[in-house]
């Protein structure tokens, strides 16, 4: 094949090879009727990933450019080209409109790798591994959990008994003072990221946010159409006075922080500037959305208070969440904030989905309260240093100065610098080719040459060999 796709051009792989068949199939090259190459042979033939191909074809299935059918291959439609059959839509059209902004494609090519990718390593993923979800228990709760009374849909906030858990919780391990009544309980923290990105933000609007951080990977604020500013993030987290700056150019309306085990870095947000950054919100009347995920999983004696526990004016909107220290899966997660905020939310909320399923509600209630609970973080932070120590071994044992990293203080992963020039898409691909994922650090808005490496997601003794591949990797690019 001549046609090659550009791996220099902005445009993704998909987009590029759709509009060449696309092209193939308008001049007539392509005949309606005829057989295209299967997905594996034109993966081959294109040098690209199999699901490349798959989302190319899907695609020129929802244009009506061709039909599929298993076990017979893709055809381009018998139908005119560019006429679609009476009563077939042209999908294509829809997907491409809407207000919601897909995924980065990086991001997506990566999560769909992990979908498909057997006898690889998956750094990429920022969950617990299966092996440090407090299975037997839970099987337990469940078999033991009384049917409620009725199936009736909720309070809008949550489940009143998980609310005034949660109020307990937040006070005993994180010094905060709320009552069930400020308490909104989310499907994870994303669903009350994308809840304060809708009802309390306008189009246009400028908010600040790490720089680099993993909210450069959601979607939902460029879908709300807010206007993003970085904030540089150092070893100490972010400088205050970058907000000062930020708000003096762009009148920042809100700041979005992830000051404890900061994704991707880890960096802490120290307290002198946690305090630095509530006097500045304070007085500029700006509120903070606190985005506090893993602080509980500290490596060390120190624990580090949220934002919110020194927040004495009301302008912590304060996200918590039980994904990274049970399952993700269990999707829990909790906003606190002023009760007219929590309201406005919630009745948000309860238009999209009449709010979160009863079961999990239940199911988390009895885990937060049983003794059990403390002795799984003790287990889990166990756990996740030992793994933290063998990757931090490991790294410097068969990368050595390849690679710049600081040793996290807590957290899910390593934040490392590449100490030599790579381009990340190219990076990705040849980790594809060598089956390990891992998040590049363009998809957190960092130069290329940074990767997010996650060591908890993997068990302790598959790390060594995991970095053996990526280590290959950094020698074939």
């Amino acid at each position: 094949m001549e046609w090659k796709v550009n791996r220099d051009d902005d445009k993704p792989l998909y987009q590029q090879i759709y509009e060449y068949i696309e092209e193939k199939i308008s001049y007539g090259e392509y005949p309606p009727g005829s057989l295209l190459p299967s997905e594996r042979k034109l993966a081959q033939q294109l040098n690209v990933n199999r699901m490349t191909i798959a989302h190319v074809y899907d695609e020129l299935q929802a244009s009506g450019l061709v039909e599929r059918k298993k076990g017979s291959g893709t055809r381009v439609s018998s139908h005119k080209w560019g006429i679609l059959p009476k009563g077939v839509t042209n999908w294509r059209r829809y997907i491409e409109g809407g207000s919601f902004i897909p995924s980065y494609p990086l991001i997506r090519r990566i999560r769909g790798e992990a979908k498909i990718m057997e006898n690889g390593f998956n750094l990429a993923n920022g969950k617990l591994s299966s092996d440090l979800f407090p299975t037997e228990y839970l099987q337990s709760v469940l078999s033991k959990q009384p049917f409620p009374n009725d199936l009736e849909y909720e309070h809008s906030q949550g489940l009143l008994s998980l609310r005034e858990t949660i109020a307990n919780y937040v006070k005993e391990y994180h010094q905060i003072h709320t009552t069930s009544s400020s308490v909104l309980i989310t499907s994870g923290a994303q669903q009350a990221l994308h809840l304060i990105t809708q009802c309390l933000l306008n189009p246009g609007d400028a908010v600040a946010i790490e720089a680099p951080s993993y909210c450069y990977s959601l979607p939902l604020f460029q879908s709300a159409g807010l206007r993003i500013f970085g904030l540089p993030v150092d070893a100490n987290g972010i400088n205050p006075d970058d907000i000062l700056t930020l708000h003096e150019k762009h009148k920042i309306r809100m700041i979005f922080l992830n000051p404890t085990y900061h994704s991707p870095t880890g960096a802490i947000l120290s307290e002198t500037r946690r305090k630095k950054v509530l006097e500045i919100s304070a007085e500029l009347g700006i509120p903070i959305v606190e985005d506090d995920p893993v602080s509980l999983l500290t490596f060390e004696d120190e624990q580090h208070m949220p934002m919110k526990s020194l927040d004495r004016s009301g302008n912590v909107l304060y996200v918590g969440s039980l994904s990274k220290v049970i399952g993700s899966s269990l999707r829990i997660g909790w906003l606190i904030g002023p009760q007219s905020v929590i309201n406005r939310l919630a009745d948000a909320r309860e238009q999209i989905d009449f709010g979160l399923s009863v079961f999990p509600q239940m199911i988390a209630n009895q885990f937060l309260q049983s003794p059990e609970y403390p002795r799984h973080l003790d287990f889990l932070r166990y756990e996740l240093v030992e793994r933290r120590n063998e990757m931090v071994t490991v790294l410097h044992e068969i990368l050595g100065n390849k690679v710049a990293f600081t040793v996290p203080k807590g957290g899910l992963f390593i934040w490392c610098k590449i100490n030599r020039d790579v381009d990340d898409q190219k990076l990705v691909d040849e980790g594809i080719k060598h089956k390990i994922l891992f998040m590049p650090g363009s998809v957190y808005g960092s130069p290329n040459g940074y990767v997010r490496l996650t060591f908890a997601h993997l068990k302790k003794e598959s790390i060594r060999e995991a970095v053996s591949r990526f280590a290959e990797v950094l020698e074939q690019i």
